[in-house]
C-alpha cells in the first residue's frame, strides 16, 4: 500500500498504483484524445466570438467599446486564473480542477446562449476564460499518468491544441453566424463543452501527486491585481491612448503591485509561484521564449485575417468573406495536428531546446515569405503554413522543457505560468500590430485601410521577435532533470514513481 501520510498524497480522489481495473483499458487509451479535445474546445471557445464583433453592437444595443470587452474579459480572466488554477491543481488534484475549468467553460457558453444583455455576455465570457487552464492542467496529468516513452508526443499534441482550436474556431463560427441565429454559435460550444466535460469525468483519473502546503490566497489576489492592470493597459492602450492618464496609471499600478507581489512571494513559506525556481535559467529562459513565441505566433493569424479581407481596390487585398478567411486559416490547424508527433520525435532525438530554436527559425522564415509577396493567395497560405510549422515545434517543446526543469509536484503551476507568458506575448503582439497598422493607412473607397507596407512592417517585427526567441532558446541549458531520468530508469511515469517511493 502507498503510505497515506506521504506529502504527495491527496484526498479521496487518489488512485492506487497497480493493475488497471476491468473496464479501464479503453479509458486509458482515450485519456490523451479526451484531454486534447478539451484543449481544442478551449481555443475554439476563445475564438468563436471574433466573427460576431462587427455586428454585436447592433445585436446587443451596445457600443463597440463595450463589445470589445467580450474579448478583453476572456483574456483577463484566463491570464489571472491559469497560474492560480495550476497551483490549485498541484495542491488539490489536477483532475478535480480540470473538471472545474471545463464546467466553467460550459456554463459560460450556456449563459452566452441565453442572453443578449452585453453585461451578462461579458460576465459569461469571463467565466469561459477559466478554460485557459485546461492545457497546463492536462499537460501535468499526462506527465503524471503516462510512461516516459509516450509523454513527449502526448505533451506535444496537447500544447498544439491551442493553434488547432484557433484555426477551427473561426470558420466554424463564421459558418454558424452566416446560416443561423448568432446564439446558435454559443449553443454549439455549450454542447461541445458539456461533451468534453462528460468525457473527462469518464476517461481521466486523478493523479496521486500532490504539492504540500497551504494555498497562497494573498499571492493569488496580488498576481490577479497586477495582471489585470498590465493586460488592461496593453489591450486598451490603442483605444484609450497610450499617453492617456488611465493607461499610464494602469502601467504604473502594474509595476508597483507586481513588485510588491514578487517580494511577498519570496518571503512566503508556500508561495503561489516558486520564484526562486522560476528565476533559474532552466525555467526563466523557457518562460521568456514563451512570451516571444506567443508574440510571433499571434501576428500570423491576426494579420493574415485582416490582409485577405482587405478590399481589392487596395492593390493587394483579396476581398474575401469571413467564411473564406476562416477556410484559408484552417490548414494551419491541420499542420499543427500532423506535425506535433514529428516535433516530439525531434525533441526526443535532439532535445527540446533544439526543437524550440528550430521552431523560431521557421516562424522567421515564414514571415520572410510574407514580406517578399503578400498579394497572391497561395503565397500567403504558404507563408502562414511555414509560420504554423514553427509554432508547432515551439509550442510542443516549451512544456517539455518545463517538465524537465521543475519537480513533479509543481508541473501544473509551472506550465500555467508558461501559458500565461504566451498569453502576455499574444496581447503585446495584438497591441503592437494594431499600432503599426494604424500608423500606415491609406484611403480606399472612402475608408482608411492599412497599406501593404504596413503589413510588411508587421511581418518584419514578428520575424525579428522570432529570431530573438531562437537566440534565447539556444541559451537554455540542455541538461535533463534528475526526476525524468529516474522515472525512465524505473520504467514508470512520474506519478507512479512518486507513489512507489511511498511503499
Amino acid at each position: 500500500m502507498v503510505n497515506s501520510n506521504s506529502p504527495q498524497r491527496g484526498g479521496g480522489d487518489d488512485v492506487e498504483p497497480g493493475p488497471i481495473p476491468a473496464g479501464r483499458g479503453l479509458r486509458e487509451r482515450l485519456t490523451v484524445p479526451v484531454l486534447a479535445f478539451g484543449g481544442i474546445l478551449m481555443a475554439v471557445t476563445q475564438t468563436v466570438v471574433v466573427p460576431l464583433l462587427p455586428d454585436l453592437p447592433r445585436l446587443t444595443g451596445s457600443s463597440p467599446g463595450a463589445v470589445s470587452w467580450l474579448v478583453t474579459a476572456t483574456l483577463l480572466s484566463g491570464a489571472v486564473l491559469t497560474p492560480v488554477l495550476g497551483r490549485a491543481g498541484d495542491m488539490y488534484g489536477k483532475r478535480r480542477v480540470l473538471l472545474i475549468a471545463l464546467g466553467l467553460m460550459a456554463g459560460g457558453s450556456v449563459l452566452c446562449a441565453l442572453t443578449s444583455d452585453i453585461r451578462l455576455l461579458i460576465a459569461a465570457r469571463a467565466l469561459q476564460g477559466a478554460s485557459a487552464a485546461v492545457v497546463p492542467l492536462s499537460i501535468s496529468i499526462l506527465r503524471d499518468e503516462l510512461p516516459p516513452q509516450r509523454t513527449a508526443s502526448a505533451v506535444a499534441l496537447m500544447s498544439s491544441t491551442v493553434g488547432i482550436g484557433a484555426a477551427l474556431g473561426l470558420p466554424l463560427a463564421a459558418l454558424i453566424v452566416q446560416y443561423a441565429d448568432w446564439h446558435a454559435m454559443f449553443w454549439a460550444t455549450a454542447g461541445l463543452s458539456t461533451l468534453g466535460l462528460a468525457l473527462a469525468v469518464w476517461a481521466v483519473r486523478e493523479s496521486p501527486v500532490r504539492s504540500p502546503g497551504r494555498f497562497d490566497t494573498w499571492g493569488a489576489l496580488g498576481l490577479a491585481a497586477g495582471l489585470v492592470c498590465l493586460l488592461l493597459a496593453v489591450s486598451q492602450g490603442g483605444q484609450w491612448g497610450w499617453g492617456s492618464a488611465p493607461i499610464l496609471g494602469l502601467f504604473a499600478g502594474a509595476v508597483v503591485v507586481l513588485a510588491l507581489w514578487w517580494r511577498m512571494q519570496l518571503r512566503s513559506k508556500h508561495p503561489l509561484v516558486d520564484l526562486r525556481l522560476a528565476s533559474g535559467r532552466r525555467v526563466a529562459l523557457p518562460h521568456v521564449t514563451a512570451l516571444l513565441a506567443g508574440f510571433a505566433f499571434y501576428a500570423n493569424s491576426l494579420v493574415t485575417a485582416q490582409l485577405v479581407q482587405a478590399p481589392a481596390a487596395s492593390g493587394y487585398g483579396l476581398d474575401l468573406s469571413i467564411v473564406a478567411t476562416g477556410l484559408c486559416l484552417l490548414p494551419n490547424g491541420v499542420i499543427m495536428l500532423v506535425l506535433s508527433p514529428v516535433s516530439a520525435r525531434i525533441s526526443t532525438a535532439r532535445g527540446p531546446r533544439v526543437t524550440l530554436a528550430a521552431g523560431a527559425v521557421f516562424m522567421a522564415l515564414g514571415y520572410a515569405v510574407r514580406i517578399v509577396d503578400s498579394r497572391e493567395l497561395w503565397v500567403i497560405m504558404v507563408g502562414a503554413a511555414v509560420v504554423s510549422t514553427g509554432t508547432t515545434f515551439a509550442y510542443s517543446a516549451l512544456p517539455t522543457l518545463i517538465l524537465r526543469a521543475v519537480p513533479v509536484e509543481q508541473t501544473a503551476s509551472a506550465n500555467g505560468v508558461n501559458v500565461l507568458m504566451r498569453t502576455i506575448g499574444q496581447s503585446v503582439s495584438s497591441a503592437a500590430v494594431a499600432a503599426v497598422l494604424v500608423r500606415h493607412t491609406s484611403a480606399v473607397e472612402g475608408l482608411r485601410v492599412p497599406t501593404l507596407g504596413g503589413y510588411q512592417l508587421a511581418f518584419a517585427l514578428a520575424g525579428t521577435v522570432a529570431l530573438v526567441a531562437c537566440a534565447v532558446a539556444l541559451a537554455i541549458p540542455s541538461d535533463t532533470a534528475p526526476e525524468a531520468g529516474r522515472a525512465t530508469a524505473r520504467g514508470t511515469g512520474p506519478a507512479q514513481e512518486k507513489a512507489l517511493e511511498g511503499r
